[in-house]
């Protein structure tokens, strides 16, 4: 019997002022660097750039691709923060990395302004969870920048998500609501080489409907056929099968869905733990290379 491992069709995604990113070798390890006081998943904010700084350093020594930089926290229940401050929180860190990280940089938010003068400030990729539908108009700056964009799907805000999880196929309405973002983007001069997508995990989701997206993943990129992202790390869905674990100990919980999703063919995971998960992953690559020649 052969471990029956998902393609991972390749993909190759421009990034303005530097080498494009080539996707479908194996799967990249995305770090998380939020700089906000209300992270859900950090026992310690990275409140001081230096800080900030220090940790995006040792992502990059860790074994992470890319790094995620968000100044806004999407958990569930969060209040939204003004423009001015999530700039406030993230332009001293993304100005102290240029120059100092190898590695592309991603900004995650969903404003147009925010996005702009990430781009400005050497961003090369913006991740926004609302899938364009809180602010439409980033995608016109994606558009004029050429940076790379993933398009995440969610329902409603960080406050209403979960009164929004209501499902009869949940995997046809995220592919029809992702179809429906990507459309949005390129109506609005984004070229589709530029768009990854990432089924949302944990937002606007039970438990069962994130744990049916990842179990069908090679069905949803089929489905779009653009580059997949996955975010699983210590969300609340693994709370349940670990006993009610606070996030910062779902580590073990999360190494299993990276390890699902490796397999069914994600071309990039978006993780805390970047040393760990890192290890995960080579892992995981080795067993469908083993897979693919039984």
């Amino acid at each position: 019997m052969t471990t029956v491992v998902a393609p991972r069709p390749a993909y190759t995604v421009p990034l303005p002022g530097r080498e494009a990113l080539h996707l479908g070798d194996r799967c990249l390890v995305m770090g998380i660097l939020n700089v906000t006081p209300d992270s859900f998943a950090d026992s310690r904010p990275l409140l001081d750039p230096a800080n900030a700084v220090a940790a995006a350093l040792r992502m990059e020594a860790d074994g992470a691709d890319l790094i995620d930089i968000g100044g806004e926290s999407t958990r569930p229940g969060a209040d939204p923060v003004p423009a001015d401050e999530e700039l406030r929180r993230v332009l001293p860190v993304l100005r102290a990395l240029h120059g100092r990280v190898g590695i592309p940089i991603s900004i995650d938010t969903y404003k147009a302004d925010v996005a702009r003068a990430a781009i400005e400030a050497g961003a090369v990729m913006v991740n926004d969870v609302s899938g364009l539908e809180r602010d439409p108009a980033l995608a016109r700056e994606v558009a004029r920048s050429g940076v790379a964009l993933v398009l995440m799907h969610s329902r409603g805000s960080s406050k209403t998500m979960y009164a929004e999880a209501d499902y009869g196929n949940v995997l046809a309405e995220v592919a029809g609501e992702l179809r429906e973002s990507i459309a949005t983007a390129v109506d609005a001069g984004v070229r589709s080489e530029q768009i990854l997508i990432d089924p949302g995990v944990g937002f606007a989701k039970r438990a069962s409907h994130s744990y049916g997206v990842l179990a069908r993943l090679p069905e949803l990129a089929a489905a779009l056929d653009r580059p997949m992202l996955v975010g699983p790390s210590r969300k609340s869905f693994l709370r349940e099968a670990l006993g009610g674990r606070l996030a910062p100990a779902r580590d073990w919980g999360t190494a299993a869905a990276v390890t699902a999703a490796v397999l069914a063919g994600a071309h990039i995971v978006r993780v805390h733990a970047v040393a760990e998960m890192a290890q995960v992953v080579r892992v995981t690559e080795e067993i469908r290379r083993g897979g693919q020649r039984a």
